[in-house]
């Protein structure tokens, strides 16, 4: 064993680092870079409208997906489960 390794404790020691006050930083700085004209509703609206747009029009072959991705969970549901929401079937 060298003299190195006879400096390091047999057993593990307890290790902690309290990472309250950095993540108050964090937090600071990210609102601050967002601005005091940030709109959280204005902008989950942005994100709907954005998500008509996406899957608004589509062929006969897309909407079979979307329906298929629907049903298996992998998209939200959505108004009437359909883009923009108009499903026939509601």
């Amino acid at each position: 064993m060298s003299d190195k390794d006879a400096s390091r404790p047999a057993e593990p020691v307890e290790f902690s680092v309290d990472l309250t006050g950095h993540e108050l930083t964090r937090r600071a700085h990210v609102m601050a870079a967002l601005g005091d004209d940030w709109d959280p509703v204005e902008m989950v609206r942005g994100e709907e409208e954005a998500y008509d747009l996406l899957y608004s029009g589509l062929d006969p072959e897309q909407q079979r997906l979307y329906d298929t991705l629907l049903a298996a969970g992998v998209l939200p549901r959505r108004g009437g489960g359909r883009p923009g929401g108009d499903d026939p079937a509601a």
